[in-house]
């Protein structure tokens, strides 16, 4: 990359790093359990929308109502956008920051780490001297299911935000989902259930921050927020640490009382973050 492309890139800096932990422990201290229709879950939104505000973001809070097996549930996500061209297409972002209903869990890396990735991006994003294209940030509520995915049941918060995102018509070149990227021990995996694309301009964009093996690609699928928007004809990639445990290749952390503020890091929010600044560069 040339001096003067480097000049307009957007930077995620340890201080980015730095700020996506911090929120992150909050939302563990402080609003633990936050499932979805709760106090807690309430409180978990409101948090977010004062630390993406404060890092420079215009946030604004989407309530809905959604029939799950449990009855009518209320739902908050909060949209941050940052648009610098009226006739580019959008990149979306997107983290949930709901924890598992009925399970005791922190949700340290499952939902805080990237909810705090997110209002670490904001800060880069609001501080970036030569922004280009348009880049929406969503924290969606009730990604996670009560019983077992279905049309009722989990993935609330991004179907709400698929569709609004169609029944305003714009055009949406990416979108990104990011879960579970805190874990101390980050190997990041690609799901099959995407955009092939989209999968291959993530790896060039790994290696071209210096972490060519950091992400691979892999046949499994896994049910996420970026479901809803392929469903609605959107081009999306999935970026998750899937192997969170307490060995190589286990997953044992994760719906337990073991993922906790301990397992995750800065580091790992740090490469993280460059991965989806690098992204936004690639793609914008």
């Amino acid at each position: 990359m040339t001096s003067a492309l480097l000049a307009l890139a957007l930077v995620f800096t340890s201080e980015d790093a730095k700020l996506s932990y911090a929120t992150a422990a909050e939302l563990v201290k402080d609003c633990t359990p936050r499932d979805a229709g709760t106090p807690r879950g309430r409180m978990a939104a409101y948090r977010i929308l004062d630390a993406a505000s404060a890092a420079g973001a215009d946030v604004r809070m989407d309530v809905f109502k959604a029939i799950t097996p449990k009855g009518e549930r209320t739902f908050t996500n909060l949209v941050a956008e940052f648009r610098s061209d009226e006739k580019a297409p959008w990149v979306v972002l997107l983290s949930h920051y709901d924890t598992k209903p009925g399970v005791d869990c922190p949700g340290a890396n499952d939902g805080a780490s990237t909810s705090g990735l997110l209002v670490g991006l904001v800060n880069a994003l609001s501080s970036w001297k030569k922004p280009r294209g348009n880049v929406m940030l969503i924290w969606t509520d009730g990604e996670e299911c009560i019983n077992s995915y279905s049309d009722d049941d989990g993935l609330w918060g991004a179907k709400y935000a698929a569709n609004n995102l169609a029944a305003d018509g714009r055009k949406v070149k990416a979108v990104i989902c990011l879960d579970m990227l805190g874990d101390k021990d980050l190997d990041i995996i690609i799901p099959s259930n995407g955009s092939r694309a989209l999968a291959r301009i993530v790896l060039y964009a790994a290696k071209r921050i210096g972490e060519e093996g950091l992400v691979k690609l892999v046949p499994d699928i896994v049910i996420d927020d970026n479901v809803p928007f392929n469903n609605a004809g959107y081009k999306t990639v999935n970026l998750i640490d899937f192997n969170y445990g307490s060995a190589p290749g286990l997953n044992d952390y994760w719906h337990t009382p073991d993922d906790v503020m301990d397992r995750i890091s800065e580091e790992s929010l740090l490469k993280s973050g460059r991965l989806a600044a690098e992204l936004l560069n690639i793609l914008l």
